[in-house]
């Protein structure tokens, strides 16, 4: 009998993605969406262990609405603080992995060279901090089946992102000004999706270190190096894209400069790291165009 997978947030962008890996390998998954489980709740969580009995949770469930989380921290942390709390506690007592996905929001942002996974935290916005929290809970609880996967700047084909706002925003707008001030790894969903899986089987087998992996793409970029990319690969004008600065789009949430992130904690578990962005994006194109031109 294959080990049971509960995918949280499997309506979501990355959910759908780590789904459709499951099933490509012929895993035995349970999708849960925020209408079928509400990760917060112990009772509801509860409910869907004794129903399901998952082996391994991959919690990509979160508050992602960076802005809106310094006016509603609270509400905020339930979801990216108490929700991993009560996933890893239901883990603790069934004996299950947990992945926990978080994000490159819980350091400062302030580095000149690439995070390790072990650096200090310092978040600087409430979105960081309910996330960082969500990360203590997970690695608290549950020492040994425990692991949190930092991600940033994802698109995928199954939601909104920057890469499907700039393949609208290309057709309609003579130039655009792009931020050049922020640096970080444009990451793929389906390549995340690939990881997770993988660090789950890992993690199953007993040959993956439970704690703390970076889930970006190799190489960096700004956002501005990004969108011009991207109008490359449709065949537009990169010219058209025009540099500027963070203050030219102040945001109630501070924007960490440099984002990137290390990725030398794959070795442990005999897994490699995500491929180069420029590689993820080309193979992503004609998915992503697709989804967002119809």
């Amino acid at each position: 009998m294959s080990p049971v997978w509960l995918v949280t947030g499997a309506g979501g962008m990355l959910g759908r993605d780590v789904l459709a890996k499951l099933a490509a390998e012929g895993g035995d998954a349970v999708a849960a969406d925020r209408a079928a489980l509400d990760i917060a709740d112990p009772a509801a969580v509860a409910a869907a262990f004794a129903e399901h009995r998952p082996a391994v949770v991959v919690n990509c469930a979160a508050w992602t609405a960076v802005d809106d989380a310094e006016s509603q921290e609270e509400a905020a942390l339930r979801v990216n603080g108490t929700g991993p709390a009560v996933l890893a506690e239901a883990c603790r007592e069934h004996g299950a992995v947990l992945l926990q996905v978080s994000t490159d929001y819980v350091f400062a942002g302030d580095a000149d060279k690439p995070y390790a996974e072990d650096e200090a935290t310092a978040p600087r916005s409430a979105y960081g901090r309910t996330k960082l929290a969500g990360e203590r809970a997970v690695l608290e609880t549950l020492p040994e089946t425990g692991y949190v996967v930092r991600t940033a700047w994802l698109y995928g084909a199954g939601g909104g992102n920057f890469v499907r706002t700039m393949i609208k925003l290309e057709g309609v707008k003579e130039t655009l000004d792009v931020v050049d001030d922020q640096r970080g790894q444009p990451t793929w969903t389906v390549d995340l999706a690939d990881r997770l899986v993988a660090l789950g089987r890992a993690a199953l087998a007993g040959d993956a270190p439970a704690g703390v992996y970076h889930g970006t793409s190799g190489g960096e970029t700004t956002w501005f190096g990004f969108t011009r990319e991207i109008f490359r690969l449709l065949g537009a004008d990169p010219e058209r894209v025009r540099p500027t600065t963070s203050e030219a789009f102040v945001r109630p949430a501070p924007r960490p400069a440099y984002s990137v992130l290390g990725h030398d904690r794959w070795s442990a578990a005999g897994i490699a790291p995500v491929r180069d962005w420029h590689e993820a994006l080309a193979e992503a194109f004609p998915a992503l165009v697709a989804a967002e031109r119809g």
